[in-house]
């Protein structure tokens, strides 16, 4: 979501001795000619670079990986807008794909199933062959240019907090393994099923089914594959606490990090306004006014919400005061590069420099909280020098 987020991620991985993937939707970093991305406005190869930056500037030397997410055709909110052909989608995902690839990325999230040409859930061969055109062109690609395997990712996640069904499931990934082995290719690292969690707001939504978890995780293993379960930003300790032993092997969060990271700016911006009624500081930087403003007016909000909020307008939400902190709250990372929000956090972050204070210092502990609590409860903790033990590797960063 965003450098603070990238290092709090690899302090506390440090911290506690954890292994971290860094995953990134092609709305967030995709090449500069296929659009850019809204994260620091970085490509493939920034990101990798930015990372590695990040890490020798904290000393990290554990495991960290560069992972695509929802990678394909139509991903991108323009492709889908748009409503480009199939054939100028695909060859898109494509090249986007083969950018990954000479950037470094571990691993590959192959997701066909969105598609602005087809109404309702796209049909099972559909989705198969378009994930093994593209893996096929990938491996194609990595070969001609003798870079190292990198790992794949499968399905998708059903957005509407439903649940996967245990038929469809294990026949999706039977067939598309019987594609893939029969073209040499390899076999999926992960394939994404929906255990019934989905991410609104500024909560998890959804209804999490531990029973249906467990038997979607059994099915992946018969397959040598592992259950990746998305939208488990939210989930409660108790949730989260038994994953590893239902056979949950990853899970994706980011909305949560984006928002606390906001909602850390927001606690500093009522510090910052504090000081000034003290006259410790001479000005404020009206940065929750700012930011509240350039997040109802980007739109982006509009995923996480209620069709009956999207429908209004900007003058009547921000007439609403309660309802624009929710979409701050909910939707605020999506405007950290625009100039007028960063222009106000650094006139914040002086203020509060001068009064003392280290608020860089305050928002990567705050983050660090929020994404250690998940390699707590999925029993991850010192888990690197145990594989390097187990297996009698080094983890060059």
């Amino acid at each position: 979501m965003s450098r603070p987020v990238i290092e709090a991620s690899l302090l506390a991985a440090k911290e506690s001795d954890f292994p971290v993937m860094f995953i990134a939707s092609r709305n967030q970093i995709d090449a500069y000619e296929l659009g850019g991305g809204y994260v620091c406005g970085w490509n493939q190869k920034d990101f990798v670079r930015e990372i590695s930056l990040i890490a020798e500037k904290i000393g990290f030397e554990g495991l960290y990986y560069i992972c695509r997410d929802h990678g394909g055709p139509w991903q991108r909110d323009a492709e889908r807008k748009d409503a480009l052909p199939e054939d100028e989608a695909m060859e898109i995902a494509k090249s986007s794909y083969v950018e990954d690839l000479v950037s470094g990325f571990d691993l590959l999230h192959i997701d066909p199933t969105k598609d602005p040409h087809c109404s309702g859930v796209i049909p099972l061969d559909t989705v198969i062959s378009r994930s093994v055109e593209l893996i096929a062109h990938v491996e194609s690609e990595r070969i001609r240019r003798e870079l190292p395997p990198v790992a794949y990712e499968v399905g998708t996640e059903e957005t509407n907090g439903g649940l996967t069904s245990i038929g469809a499931f294990e026949d999706f990934i039977r067939k598309l393994n019987a594609e893939t082995s029969g073209r040499g290719l390899p076999d999926p690292l992960f394939i994404v099923g929906q255990t019934g969690t989905l991410t609104r707001l500024t909560e998890n939504v959804g209804h999490f089914d531990a029973e249906a978890g467990m038997k979607l995780a059994q099915a992946a293993a018969r397959y040598g594959t592992g259950l990746k379960e998305h939208n488990a930003d939210y989930l409660s300790d108790q949730t989260l606490l038994i994953h590893p032993y239902l056979g949950i092997t990853a899970a994706n969060v980011a909305p949560e990090f984006g928002v606390e990271e906001t909602k850390t700016y927001l606690l500093l911006n009522r510090v910052e306004e504090s000081l000034y009624k003290q006259s410790v500081i001479d000005k404020c930087s009206d940065f929750r006014a700012v930011i509240a403003r350039q997040t109802v007016i980007s739109g982006k909000w509009k995923k996480w919400m209620t069709p009956d909020k999207t429908a209004l307008s900007t003058e009547d939400i921000l007439s609403d005061t309660g309802l624009t902190s929710l979409i701050t709250e909910t939707a605020g990372h999506y405007t950290f590069e625009d100039p007028d929000v960063k222009e106000a956090k650094e006139k914040m972050f002086r203020n509060l420099s001068v009064a003392g204070m280290d608020p860089d210092s305050v928002v990567l502990y705050k983050l660090k909280n929020s994404i250690r609590r998940y390699a707590e409860c999925f029993n991850m903790t010192g888990l690197t020098k145990e594989l390097s033990a187990l297996f009698s590797l080094s983890f060059p960063v």
